[in-house]
Formats: C-alpha cells, sequence, structure tokens
C-alpha cells in the first residue's frame, strides 16, 4: 500500500496501530471537497447523516448521536502522567504503563470491519511558527468529516511535517467492531468502556468508546488545550480556552481581547458580537482557543488554532447571535439538534415557533407534549470559521495579534459584578483561579450546581493546576513584559424574581466599551472588595432595558454576607492544591478576606 508521505515515524506507527486494531482498509485523508463529499455521501447512505434541503442550507447534514454519547465525559477523562502529583486534585489520574496496557487490550480488533482514517492535521495557520501537527487515526468518518472543518487537513499538513517531523501522536476508536456480515449502526460507540486518556510527557492522545465532539474530535480539546497546556508551560506559553475577538472603538482605535468562560456561557455570542453602541465594530478571530505567546514587543500575542467552529446550537438565534446565524447557513454539520419536516434543523430558542411535525434529537416523532426539549441542550453546529461574516481579515495571521485585555467570566446569579477589572496581574491571576459557574449542559454531569471553574480550564488543563496558576504567575516576574489588563465579567445576575438583570448579548458591548476607555485611559473606576468597578456615569447605560425595577446598583451590589461566605469558599477550593499553592495567591485571598471585613 502506497501513502503520501515519506514521515518513518508516522508510517511505522500506522502499520502498528493497523497490527493492533485490524482495519478492513486503510485510508490517506488529504482534506479535499471532493474527499468529503463521498464521506458524507456514505455516512448518508449508512444512515448516520441526513443531507438537509439544499433550499433551506445548502450542503449540509444533520446527525444524532447514541443517546449515550452526547458529550464530553470528563469522569471518563484521564491524565496520564507519570507522577500521580503532577496531574493534582482536579484530574483524574492514571499510571500511564497501566492506562496503555488496558487500552491496548480494548484497541485489539477493535477497527475490524472498519476502515480506519489517518487524519494529518494542523492546529492552527499553515506556515505559522506556533502551529502544531497532529496525526489522528480514527475509524469514524463522521470525525473525519468534521476535522476537516475544524483544522487544515491533508497535504499542506504533510509537507509542514516533512521526511523527519514529529507530531501529536492521537489515537481514535468508536470501539465496536464488526463482524462478518455484521450490520452497522448509524452511530457506533461503547458508552460502557469509554477513555479519553492523555499522555503529557509523550504527547499522545487515546480515545477509546465516544464518538462525540471533544471526545473524538482530538485536535480540539485534548490537543490544543489538555496536550498543549503542558508544552506552553515547558515552552513558556499559554494555551487558553478563550475566545478571541477585534474592537474598533468610534475613534479607530483598535484592541484585541480574549475571554476565557465555561462552555455553553456565551463564548460564541461574545466572539460574534453585534454591538448595540453606535460606532462600534467587533470582528471575531476565535470563540473557544486562544494560545498567547510573548511578541518581540513584549506583549502577549494570540493566536485561534482552530479553522472552524464547534459550537452549541440552543439559545442561539437572530436576536441572540445573527452572526452565528448567518456563518452555518450552508456547508455544516448539525449533530443532536432537532429536524423540521421540510428539511431544516431547529433547537430552543431559535427565532419565531416551533414548527409542527419535528423529528426529535433522538430521530424519533416530536411530542410537544412530552415536556422534553426537542433539540438535545448540547446540540452543536460544526462550520468553518471562514463563512462567519464577522471573521476579521487577521484571523490566521501567522504571528498572532497583540492582547490589550482579557476577560474571565461566568454564570453567577449573585455576588460577581456586571465588570469588575483587576487591581494587578496578580489579582486577575487571583480572579481567573476562583472563576465560578453554575454548570451547563456542554458536561455530563448535574446542570445548575456552582462549582469552581479556574479559568474555565477545569476539564482542559493537563497538568497540575496549582502549577498552572504558578505559571501564570511568572509572567508578571518578567519586567520586560506589557501584560493585558484583566477584568472579571458577569452577564448573568438574577433579581430576587429570578429573573436575569443585564439583557447581555449586543449590550454586552457596553462593557466593552468601559475597557477600551480604561486601556485608553478616559474611564474613572471606584474601589471595591472584588476589584475596580465603573464610577457612577462611567459606564454607558442610556436606553439599555434592565430587569423591571432593577438600576445600577443591581449590577454592582456586593452583598457582604455573600462576599465573606465566597471567601471561606475560596479558601476551601484552595485548600485542595496543599503546599503547591502559590504563595502569591494565597496573600491575595488573605488581601480580600482583610477587604471583605472593612
Amino acid at each position: 500500500m502506497t501513502f503520501p508521505t515519506k514521515n518513518k515515524k508516522l508510517l511505522d506507527w500506522v502499520d502498528e496501530i493497523t497490527a493492533l486494531c485490524e482495519p478492513e482498509e486503510v485510508y490517506f485523508c488529504n482534506g479535499s471537497e471532493e474527499e468529503f463529499n463521498q464521506l458524507a455521501q456514505q455516512l448518508v447512505e449508512k444512515g448516520t447523516f441526513k443531507r438537509l434541503s439544499d433550499a433551506k442550507r445548502p450542503n449540509s447534514y444533520w446527525a444524532h448521536s447514541d443517546p449515550k454519547d452526547v458529550a464530553r465525559v470528563e469522569g471518563r477523562t484521564f491524565i496520564c502522567s507519570e507522577r500521580e502529583e503532577d496531574a493534582g486534585p482536579t484530574n483524574n489520574w492514571s499510571d500511564p504503563a497501566e492506562m496503555k496496557s488496558t487500552m491496548t487490550n480494548l484497541y485489539r480488533g477493535s477497527m475490524r470491519g472498519r476502515t480506519m482514517y489517518v487524519i494529518p492535521f494542523m492546529m492552527g495557520p499553515v506556515g505559522s511558527p506556533f502551529s502544531l501537527v497532529g496525526v489522528e487515526i480514527t475509524d469514524s468518518a463522521y470525525v473525519v468529516c468534521n476535522m476537516r472543518i475544524m483544522a487544515t487537513m491533508g497535504a499542506p499538513v504533510l509537507e509542514a511535517l516533512g521526511e523527519d517531523g514529529d507530531f501529536v501522536h492521537s489515537l481514535h476508536s468508536v470501539g465496536s467492531p464488526l463482524a462478518e456480515g455484521q450490520d452497522d449502526v448509524a452511530w457506533p460507540c461503547n458508552p460502557d468502556n469509554i477513555f479519553i486518556s492523555h499522555f503529557p510527557e509523550t504527547r499522545e492522545i487515546w480515545s477509546f468508546g465516544s464518538g462525540y465532539g471533544g471526545n473524538a474530535l482530538l485536535g480540539k480539546k485534548c490537543l490544543a488545550l489538555r496536550i498543549a497546556s503542558v508544552m506552553a508551560r515547558d515552552e513558556g506559553w499559554l494555551a487558553e480556552h478563550m475566545l478571541l475577538l477585534k474592537l474598533t472603538s468610534p475613534r479607530g482605535e483598535v484592541h484585541y481581547v480574549t475571554g476565557a468562560f465555561p462552555s455553553a456561557c456565551g463564548k460564541t455570542n461574545l466572539a460574534m458580537l453585534v454591538p448595540t453602541l453606535p460606532g462600534w465594530k467587533v470582528e471575531t478571530l476565535g470563540d473557544d482557543i486562544c494560545w498567547l505567546r510573548v511578541g518581540e514587543d513584549g506583549r502577549l500575542w494570540g493566536l485561534n488554532p482552530e479553522a472552524g467552529f464547534f459550537g452549541v446550537a440552543p439559545g442561539t438565534s437572530y436576536s441572540t447571535n445573527p452572526s452565528a446565524m448567518e456563518t452555518f447557513t450552508s456547508n455544516t454539520i448539525f449533530t443532536n439538534t432537532a429536524l423540521t419536516a421540510d428539511g431544516d434543523v431547529w433547537w430552543e430558542g431559535m427565532d419565531g415557533e416551533r414548527p409542527d411535525n419535528l423529528t426529535d434529537w433522538t430521530g424519533k416523532p416530536y411530542d410537544p407534549d412530552s415536556g422534553k426539549p426537542a433539540a438535545h441542550p448540547n446540540a452543536r453546529f460544526t462550520v468553518s470559521a471562514a463563512q462567519c461574516p464577522q471573521i476579521a481579515a487577521e484571523w490566521q495571521d501567522p504571528r498572532g495579534v497583540p492582547i490589550s485585555a482579557m476577560l474571565f467570566g461566568g454564570r453567577r446569579r449573585t455576588l460577581a459584578p456586571l465588570v469588575t477589572e483587576a487591581y494587578s496581574w496578580e489579582h486577575g491571576v487571583f480572579l481567573g483561579s476562583t472563576m465560578a459557574s453554575e454548570t451547563t449542559a456542554a458536561a455530563v454531569g448535574a446542570v445548575g450546581n456552582l462549582r469552581r471553574d479556574p479559568f474555565a480550564m477545569l476539564p482542559f488543563c493537563g497538568y497540575h493546576m496549582a502549577d498552572y496558576f504558578g505559571h501564570w504567575l511568572k509572567f508578571a516576574e518578567r519586567k520586560d513584559l506589557k501584560l493585558p489588563r484583566v477584568y472579571l465579567v458577569n452577564w448573568f445576575r438574577k433579581d430576587e424574581n429570578n429573573r436575569f438583570i443585564w439583557p447581555g448579548y449586543g449590550e454586552n458591548s457596553r462593557v466593552l466599551a468601559w475597557i477600551v476607555d480604561r486601556l485608553e485611559g478616559r474611564a474613572d473606576a471606584q474601589e471595591t472588595p472584588l476589584g475596580l468597578v465603573p464610577k457612577a456615569g462611567e459606564l454607558d447605560l442610556d436606553g439599555v432595558a434592565l430587569a423591571p425595577g432593577a438600576t445600577k446598583d443591581s449590577l454592582f451590589a456586593i452583598d457582604r454576607a455573600d462576599l465573606l461566605a465566597e471567601v471561606e469558599a475560596i479558601a476551601s477550593h484552595y485548600a485542595q492544591f496543599g503546599d503547591r499553592l502559590p504563595a502569591r495567591l494565597a496573600e491575595e485571598l488573605s488581601a480580600l478576606r482583610a477587604r471583605a471585613q472593612v
């Protein structure tokens, strides 16, 4: 069999996995449109894909997963570092030798009756010194189709890899071999044996049993965050769960802003924000992952390593995110949305009334009286970022873009103000390390519980979280750096009637405008125990429709009892890290305790 590369490491690895997994055939992916169309048609014939109406959504497809395979499975995600203490208390650890033994037994013969696809892929723009090459081996054509959208694939990657280049070994199997003559199912998986394992020292990813999202598209959370975060620690940069946007003021001032938010907490909406303030413009560079490196000018420069969006569909509409709605009008894969009778997709929160005669996300006729949603809460769209009408011209600039400000946020019903500026970089790290959010449907588990999600990296940090905090703090030790200002934002405060006080979405541009005014030295702030907030009259609220009876004070009020309880909750959160918690963060907590008691 002839393969389109002479890279010995890659060829030897393909031979090794072929012998282990015993596929019916091996196919090297080239990333072409023709290849995508052929695989999509095969998935249509198999029943995995349904082609949507070309009159509604040209060249787009709908898929629904096995009901047991609908989200990231954090409880089955492992960091297999050589030493358990290097994984830390927030990660599931497994001994690498034991995990490889367990998974090797699972992989043995796991691709029988299936095609083994070899996907050379690149995270980051072609030609960027910051881009990383991976190769995913998978037995899922669904994964191939999604990876083509989410990363650069094929010949340009092999060219960059050359004959002796290294790559992140990424192995995936749905874990559902076919006996001779056995009929396949539309969504093969093995939900009783799911493992998503990362080997940070050897830069390897092994995934088994799930065909969904970040469990299977290994360039995304697995490589670009869990493995890349370890590489970033070792090499002096940052791999972050962050959006990246370009903000232009009416005066022509340009600022690039990153933002860390837990999954399904509005990253995509903010990245594609359409400002309500006249004269302001937001352009998108990325909605989920940002790699940050120190530039020659001493600033942090950000780069989105993804080529596409894998966004949460429910709640997305022309009123909440018109740019997203325009982005996936064509050439899109939808997974676990509802399906309309005329060959389109639908989900809760979409504009207009719910159509009749829906097919629900499980593929069955939808019963409106069931009380269940027609689309799964974690239903997704996969679409090329190039289709976004707000995409910034420099979104694939190999140098990245210089960062002026960083936002941290989450879902907090109380306590956290609409916007708070950190007193310093170190205080900003404190704010990031103590972020809390109500859980969403993007991960398996209870919805609505408050959990600490430091830097929105709790599920994605590839090493000890306290060491990760320390890595962030090290940037302040470098006197040659011009670090971004850090802000904590909270769009989700509620009143006593459980109504959102702040309208959010396009009105969030008002917060961005105040941040720019702060960066440009035009806006004053006042001190609070949590940080700096806008002085009276500094935040433009003219015409904003707050919840009935709410005032500006409702957005910024800090209840002292809540604050004292928060201090103790943070202390409990920090206690899990023991003596590896950086001393500076303990000092920041002591300072907050003192401010809270005044």
